[in-house]
């Protein structure tokens, strides 16, 4: 082990010249929608069954066919059976939960024998059995994950990953909700992880890269506030605190020990900071005397001498009264390059949207809602019938099926729907790219208000269904230029005015924006992506970016308006700059740097590349480069 200054660089590049391996991802959707079923099938099949039989036997039989008002509420069995049914469907459902627990649990546990999860390298450009189950796990984990996470209870989804396997958490943590830490997370107790705040134990670097999946440890007394994260194998230890925004590179080592860490990369900051970032008065201080951490007697008495109140400053003002600043007249064929490169890291989802918009939701529900109530009457009409004399055992066999299927018979119908309707709108308005006064009456900005929010809610009920990487189909519905060979991952995308390429790949949390509102103005241009193109997790992409064939934008960071990003190189920061030459598939997998953060440290250590035994010969290792 060699330790060495944080400013020095250490070569990964192979210097053999030999043609590099670069197989494409092979994902295997047979397998996913095959154990997908197992998993959904199982657990509404058991739940399903127990409410119908109460529903049509005990509800049925002394509720709905008590024929007199009064006696409902004064017939015991009556009352009874109204009281216990709400208990009934809160216990299906947790019955429905615990399933995909345990199914998530028993397939899990296979894949696991397998082929074992363990810290290491995954080549991405050489198909391997790590590579297959990696994707597997990682596909599995997510239905269970939503479940619990976007459910009723997602105060349980500890539970899950602790059953399941994927994660070990101490007791009194708390994780809420995230993009991330589902797997491969071992966390001590009584920490806090806050909103979107990701242990990403995995990080993929490039469409032909590797996979760094390694264990996250960290220790008890964890707090991480929103909008962080730490990269895989990274180590935490005990009373660590990390403030908002917060995030380190893989294999960082972070002492913790009552320290605060801030900024990326994370830094550890001192106590006169940390108040100045809080906005602690003296008197705060004073007040809170008694609370540990603040008994630092010699730094409240230096801070009190600098106290200042409010009777100390003049009321002063900087411009009279009298004098009125005439708003400046806009002229937008004449804005230049350098008055749009502003904060791009906003949303484009829209707080002025006139509430008429919303209107246009009531025919599409109903519509779409009038053909599930069809269908559910068609289905279920036989099983009613049947009940006096026996159990249609057929309808329980299909209902999870059956249930299936109208949830995503609903969500198209909405997508088909709000396609006709948009259809009607662009004629009345073609899109059309440019930059337009976002103001109520410019009819520019009426009309795109309008499209995104016709597309907005069936784009909203895909991520959240079974299925959320199904948001593809609604995506080249609404016009947006992709194939199925590219996946958005937990991401959001914009449903026009972008061209994707070939097996593109979209991380976790990033925000793909054709178009965005930055103070008075809107701007609406084309997104171009080249093939083998990546973007990191909560990465955010401007209106105009263009980035070349197998470039890579690295995680957290974003693209100003108009940016073109050359092919074959990886982007990093805000905004993106280039940084390096894309060479991951090129790269030495054997070689690690971890990051000691405390003392601005880093140093090199040796590991295994995780890939099957006979592939192991097309990866270069360190002997192999010392040889030659």
């Amino acid at each position: 082990m060699n330790e060495e200054p944080l400013e020095t660089e250490v070569s990964e590049s192979s210097e053999d010249n030999n043609e590099v391996v670069k197989e494409e991802v092979s994902l295997q959707f047979h397998l996913y929608i095959f154990i997908f079923f197992v998993i959904y099938y199982v657990s509404w099949l058991i739940p399903g069954f127990l409410f119908w039989l109460y529903f049509f036997l005990p509800f049925r039989i002394f509720f709905l066919e008590n024929i007199g008002f009064i006696s409902i509420f004064t017939d015991l069995s009556s009352l009874i059976s109204l009281l216990v049914m709400p208990l009934v469907i809160i216990g299906c459902y947790l019955l429905h939960q615990f399933l995909i627990g345990l199914m998530t649990r028993f397939i899990w546990r296979i894949t696991e024998k397998i082929s074992p999860s363990k810290s290491g390298v995954i080549p991405r450009n050489i198909r391997s059995k790590a590579a297959n189950y990696y994707h597997i796990r990682s596909f599995m984990i997510k239905y269970g994950k939503n479940s619990y996470t976007k459910g009723i209870f997602p105060w349980l989804s500890n539970w899950f990953f602790k059953f399941v396997g994927s994660n070990k958490i101490g007791k009194g943590t708390t994780f809420e909700e995230s993009v991330g830490n589902d797997k491969f997370i071992e966390i001590g107790k009584n920490s806090y992880i806050g909103v979107n705040f990701t242990c990403a134990s995995h990080l993929i670097q490039g469409i032909f890269g590797n996979i760094s999946y390694f264990k996250i440890k960290i220790g008890d007394n964890f707090t991480a506030a929103a909008m962080g994260g730490v990269g895989p194998g990274s180590e935490v230890d005990d009373d660590c605190y990390l403030l908002p925004f917060a995030a380190t590179p893989k294999h960082s080592i972070i002492k913790g020990g009552k320290n605060y860490y801030i900024g990326l990369p994370m830094r550890r900051i001192f106590r006169k900071k940390i108040m100045n970032y809080l906005g602690l008065t003296p008197k705060d201080l004073e007040m809170n005397e008694n609370i540990e951490g603040y008994k630092d007697k010699a730094l409240l008495k230096k801070l009190k001498k600098k106290r200042y109140s409010k009777e100390n400053f003049e009321d002063t003002k900087t411009i009279e009264e009298s004098d009125e600043i005439e708003e400046d007249k806009i002229n937008i064929n004449n804005l230049t390059e350098e008055d749009l490169a502003i904060d791009f890291t906003t949303s484009s989802s829209i707080s002025r949207v006139n509430i008429k918009f919303l209107i246009v939701y009531i025919p599409i529900f109903w519509i779409s809602g009038l053909l599930i109530t069809m269908l559910w009457y068609w289905f279920s009409n036989d099983f009613v019938q049947a009940v006096p004399n026996r159990i249609e055992w057929s309808f329980l066999f299909f209902f999870p099926i059956f249930l299936f299927g109208m949830v995503y018979i609903f969500i198209l119908a909405c997508i088909l729907f709000s396609k006709l309707f948009l259809l009607i709108v662009n004629l009345i308005h073609k899109p059309k790219e440019g930059v337009f006064k976002a103001e109520i009456g410019d009819t520019d900005f009426e009309f795109w208000a309008l499209r995104t929010e016709v597309k907005k809610i069936a784009l909203w009920m895909l991520r959240n269904s079974p299925f959320p990487w199904t948001d593809v189909v609604a995506l080249i519905l609404y016009g947006v230029n992709m194939d199925t060979s590219s996946h958005l991952n937990d991401a959001w995308c914009d449903a026009e005015f972008i061209t994707f390429g070939r097996q593109n790949l979209i991380g976790q949390g990033a925000n793909i924006m054709s178009s965005m509102v930055v103070g008075k103005y809107l701007l609406i241009k084309k997104v171009i992506f080249g093939d083998y193109v990546m973007i990191g997790g909560h990465t955010t992409i401007s209106p105009g970016t263009f980035i070349g064939k197998e470039s890579f934008i690295g995680a957290v960071s974003t693209s100003t308006y108009d940016q073109y990003f050359k092919p074959g190189w990886i982007f990093l920061g805000i905004p993106a700059r280039e940084l390096k030459e894309n060479k991951y598939a090129e790269e030495r997998r054997d070689i690690l740097i971890k990051r000691q953060v405390d003392e601005a440290m880093k140093f090199t250590v040796s590991h295994e590349v995780n890939i099957d035994d006979d592939k192991k010969q097309l990866i270069k290792t360190e002997e192999e480069v010392k040889e030659k």
